[in-house]
């Protein structure tokens, strides 16, 4: 608290903000900047912080130094779960790289964490009561309890908590590759390296089972502060229960019909366990079963759909459909995901409670401590104000507007999505330099979905080093071609801009022989050949439709044939990687007349 009169900044804090931070916490501020101070109000510590950092957002670089507008803020979250999902399981990330990730959480007001500490492929924490999870279920990358503590603390400071997930029964490969007696089959297990749903899964009948587990919840809820435990829970396919005569025989017993029924009962011992350390059961939405309490929370990765079940039955809820950092979709797909419409717009205002906010989630079968940054930032950023912001706050241009701006102030921040991707294509480049890559890789994306898994075989093993690897999941360049070519053909465009588009299409066009040198002697760039002629082809059709247009728009019509037929082939994927200035001059192309 400042009380001296002269100051040209002030802040007021009402009260310290908790040593362990809890759901629901006031978030408000109130930030008022004049010609002569600001002022900086807020009922606890997590008010201030996110106050501070709209004050970064404001600051501006002018003739006479720095400086931020005047304006009169009063903020608040919209809700109060505003989660990152970052999975260190598949590919492990070390500390330096989720505490740089925090640091960018704490600028767009995201306050969970939400780390997926185990899965097929890796186990993550140390545990003191059953070592052998690092000792055979890390391969040797795991966070030793010291680390873990100084994370949660670096989160606590930012205003972040800290939600760790420990998936099972399914997805639960690397605890039998330490303990095969939690297996429903027996067997030796090792670690996955293979990707995808895998048939072990913890026996839920056998009561060292839950002894083990509790053992194990025990340690783990005093080393994670937070009130909720994510339990997992998701993909369970059942067939490891099906095969085993003793589980059927306890299913039978039991009067339990379906496996959905049995994963219901482990469900319901494992709460149990969790609520015995004090702690709140968090799974994905394949838990939901009246037959747990309603204490419990429900994490929707399937749709709205299965979030408006679960608040109807009384369960309070998240959502991460939609958020899906990993399928490579735009931010406006992301932006444009609203948690109370769709198939929650029809629930009562008292259901409508229930839904506590979301999750972005950052899966790792293709990211690198190198690349994941490019891989969350700066697309999280709109979820987060999706989170944050009123329903109504829906306009993407102005979104994209600022998220160039928050993508700057991100990489000032420490986060690497804009440097690394310059690095990694140096380094692809080699000795030639990086110039004729990225001519042709600003107008590459990733392919989206789950369209990698289904190009060739990959693990955790395969090294992440091609160029689809290395650029960002959105291109901007793409982006504001596409702007200038719906303002071109809506008459709405100035000489200036189509001066512009030409510019570019003439360095698409001429890009080939001078990345040409780079790729011949590359044996990891050797793939992009295709795409390189591709981008010529393209660029070619583009510079023919515009002279086309000029000239009163009329065009042959076998031209406009043969360029359209091209450009739906150069529109597929290659090394999976899509052109994404096809669209634009299939518009272009399209919109001659054939004569």
């Amino acid at each position: 608290l400042q009380n001296d009169s002269a100051a040209t900044f002030t802040i007021t804090c009402a009260a310290p903000g908790s040593n362990v931070q809890s759901l629901g916490e006031d978030e408000s501020y109130r930030l008022e900047v004049t010609s002569t101070a600001i002022h900086l109000d807020a009922p606890n510590s997590l008010g201030v912080v996110h106050g501070l950092q709209t004050l970064l957002q404001l600051v501006q670089v002018g003739p006479q130094g720095f400086g931020v507008p005047a304006v009169a803020i009063k903020d608040q979250p919209r809700f109060p779960w505003r989660g990152l999902l970052i999975d260190v399981a598949r590919h492990f990330m070390p500390v330096e790289v989720i505490k740089r990730n925090l640091d960018g959480m704490e600028a767009v007001k995201f306050n969970v964490l939400h780390w997926h500490l185990s899965d097929d492929q890796g186990f993550r924490v140390e545990s003191k009561k059953l070592p052998k999870f690092q000792q055979m279920s890390s391969e040797g990358m795991y966070y030793t309890q010291a680390e873990i503590k100084e994370v949660i603390e670096y989160a606590h400071d930012r205003g972040i908590r800290v939600v760790p997930e420990f998936d099972m029964p399914g997805h639960a490969t690397s605890w039998f590759a330490a303990y095969p007696e939690l297996a429903s089959e027996a067997g030796t297990y090792q670690v996955e390296h293979k990707w995808g749903v895998f048939n072990p899964a913890m026996d839920p009948t056998r009561e060292e089972t839950y002894q083990l587990l509790d053992d194990f919840i025990g340690e783990m809820a005093s080393l994670f502060p937070d009130q909720y435990f994510h339990i997992g829970g998701d993909e369970v396919n059942g067939k490891a229960w099906s095969k085993n005569p003793k589980i059927q025989e306890f299913k039978t017993g039991h009067e339990l019909r379906k496996n959905h029924d049995l994963q219901a009962w482990f469900n319901k011992r494992l709460q149990e366990i969790v609520k015995k350390h004090g702690k709140t059961m968090l799974g994905w939405d394949e838990i939901l079963h009246p037959d747990l309490p309603k204490e419990i929370v429900v994490q929707s990765w399937r749709g709205q759909k299965s979030l408006a079940d679960a608040a109807r039955q009384g369960y309070r809820g998240l959502l991460s459909s939609g958020y899906y950092l990993d399928l490579m979709e735009p931010a406006s797909q992301h932006y444009a995901m609203e948690p109370l419409a769709g198939a929650t717009a029809d629930l009562t205002a008292e259901e409508k409670q229930r839904i506590l906010g979301g999750e972005a989630c950052m899966w790792a079968e293709y990211v690198t401590p190198a690349n994941i940054d490019g891989r969350i930032w700066p697309r999280a950023a709109a979820v987060a104000e999706r989170l944050w912001s009123a329903p109504e706050v829906r306009d993407l241009d102005s979104m994209y507007a600022r998220l160039k701006k928050i993508s700057a102030d991100l990489e000032w921040a420490g986060l690497t999505h804009r440097s690394n991707y310059r690095l990694m294509l140096e380094i692809l480049s080699g000795p030639n330099g990086p110039h004729a890559l990225k001519v042709l890789a600003d107008v590459l994306e990733p392919v989206k979905g789950y369209a990698r898994e289904k190009a060739r075989d990959y693990n955790s093993l395969t090294p992440l080093n091609r160029l689809v690897d290395s650029i960002p999941p959105e291109s901007d360049v793409a982006r504001d071609f596409a702007s200038m070519t719906t303002r071109l053909l809506a008459h709405a465009s100035i000489a200036e801009e189509q001066d512009t588009m030409r510019k570019w299409l003439a360095t698409w066009r001429d890009n080939a022989p001078q990345l040409w040198p780079v790729l011949k002697n590359n044996a990891l760039l050797q793939e992009l050949v295709p795409s390189s002629q591709n981008l010529t082809s393209v660029a070619t059709a583009g510079l023919q439709a515009l002279d086309y247009l000029r000239a009163g728009g009329h065009a042959p019509a076998t031209w406009r044939e043969q360029q359209l037929a091209m450009l739906e082939q150069t529109g597929k994927a290659q090394a999976e990687l899509l052109n994404m200035i096809v669209p634009s001059v299939q518009k272009l192309v399209t919109a001659t007349k054939p004569e």
